[in-house]
């Protein structure tokens, strides 16, 4: 075989995968039936997921906070889904509001004392199935060392091969309320509102 043929056939086999993948990524899609999904374990994936809480600042606007590390697991069960359960761990000190001073106010002290209580933590008890991919998760939230009963309203949004890496896949959205005073989180009411609402969403993949 010429050099020059032998040189080119790898990049050429490369080319072929790219395309290959460009072409599951445009085809691809998902099913919102459970079912369709394996049972097993599932972890987040840490590159698509998101955690937001929200509260009212001075009656103008809902002020937006997230955090940036958070591990979840999943165990899963289609064929009945009020067995299924999640537990997730977020870092405290991960608070991000986009303003420094802020961040430091929230994590420190006088609020999320993130030094001496580092993880906040869900721990979901039981699933009520409200719809064909909804249902409302019932469980205990720990935020500053208190824990409290919580129920998210779930979206199951979808599930499939992840075209770009091939492991399966299940995306879900979460949205809930609580009242932060019920956790320690008093301070600087009125001028912070007290209801604060929490949105997440999150890909999870399956366990090999």
């Amino acid at each position: 075989m010429p050099f020059s043929l032998r040189f080119a056939m790898p990049v050429l086999a490369a080319l072929a995968c790219t395309s290959c993948t460009a072409v599951k990524v445009v085809t691809h899609s998902t099913s919102t039936d459970p079912i369709d999904a394996p049972a097993g374990l599932y972890h987040v994936d840490p590159h698509h997921w998101s955690v937001t809480f929200d509260v009212d600042h001075l009656g103008y606007s809902r002020f937006v906070m997230r955090f940036d590390r958070m591990e979840g697991d999943l165990d899963f069960h289609p064929e009945d889904p009020t067995r299924s359960s999640v537990t997730a761990r977020i870092a405290a000190a991960s608070l991000d509001t986009n303003v420094a001073e802020l961040d430091e106010l929230v994590r420190g002290p006088d609020m999320l004392d993130a030094e001496h209580f580092p993880e906040i933590r869900f721990v979901s008890h039981q699933l009520l199935v409200t719809g064909k991919n909804t249902g409302e998760m019932s469980g205990e939230l720990t935020i500053h060392g208190v824990t409290r009963p919580v129920t998210l309203a779930v979206t199951f949004n979808g599930g499939a091969a992840n075209p770009l890496n091939d492991k399966f896949t299940l995306g879900f959205t979460a949205t809930g309320h609580f009242d932060r005073s019920s956790f320690g989180l008093s301070r600087w009411y009125p001028a912070v509102g007290r209801e604060i609402r929490l949105t997440i969403e999150a890909e999870f993949e399956k366990s090999n």
